[in-house]
């Protein structure tokens, strides 16, 4: 004969299962994302339309896989109804599914200004802005996305504390560019277009921040959004 507890082990046993699942294809869809960036990045350095065009047709991949995570999340919150942890670490899912889907967006962007760029055939700058800022929100990314399979808070907090850096190498770069177009008229074009592609990595690092915070929030059950990190501190 089944016993309750019998019963109540093998339910939460399920349960366990259908979300170590749903948070392992959330890190699936981050790893896919974080290509798809490093894959822009490095198609508007070398100016290559062919590579840019792959990306931008890709994106709808990124797109069914936050459908999906949507509905995965929605059916275990009606039929589980969860609560306490696991109702926080569903939350997180939700709110990263669309952070990492923002940011494939904005990696199609970047791969737009590629394309634009391949056209005009050079640039002044030799994209050392978008290298250095490129480098930067990727390695953002990718230590949020590992603070998360890693529930490491301490990591966590160090990417949320980088974004003020993007933040001002943004503004750098932007008067560095508006040098070059002052320098040369004939650059304008081009240089709009880095412009654009620098705004698109500049949001990245903001999604990458968020990914972060919800990282604090799934395991100290702590909102650090708006300027709050420093309260951690009192918490700990």
């Amino acid at each position: 004969m089944l016993k309750q507890e019998d019963y109540m082990h093998h339910i939460s046993g399920q349960f366990n299962s259908e979300l170590e699942a749903l948070r392992n294809f959330m890190l699936e869809m981050g790893g896919k994302v974080e290509q798809q960036l490093a894959s822009a990045i490095e198609a508007l350095v070398n100016m290559d339309s062919g590579q840019a065009e792959l990306i931008i047709n890709r994106d709808h991949e990124v797109n069914q896989m936050e459908m999906s995570i949507d509905d995965q999340c929605a059916s275990i919150l009606a039929r589980r109804q969860p609560a306490a942890s696991d109702l926080r670490l569903i939350v997180a899912i939700i709110k990263v599914n669309t952070d990492l889907e923002r940011i494939g967006d904005e990696a199609a962007k970047v791969a737009r200004q590629a394309m634009r760029l391949s056209e005009a055939g050079n640039s002044p700058s030799n994209f050392i802005e978008i290298r250095h800022i490129g480098t930067y929100v990727t390695d953002m990314l990718r230590r949020s996305l590992d603070a998360f399979a890693r529930l490491d808070v301490k990591a966590a907090v160090e990417v949320v504390e980088n974004d003020s850096i993007v933040d001002k190498e943004y503004g750098s770069a932007l008067r560095s560019l508006m040098t070059f177009m002052m320098e040369d008229p004939r650059a304008i074009g081009s240089i709009i277009n880095e412009m654009w592609a620098l705004r698109s990595l500049e949001r990245i690092g903001d999604h990458a921040s968020n990914i972060a915070e919800l990282v604090i929030y799934l395991v100290r059950g702590m909102d650090v959004r708006h300027g709050r990190l420093a309260e951690l501190g009192e918490h700990s």
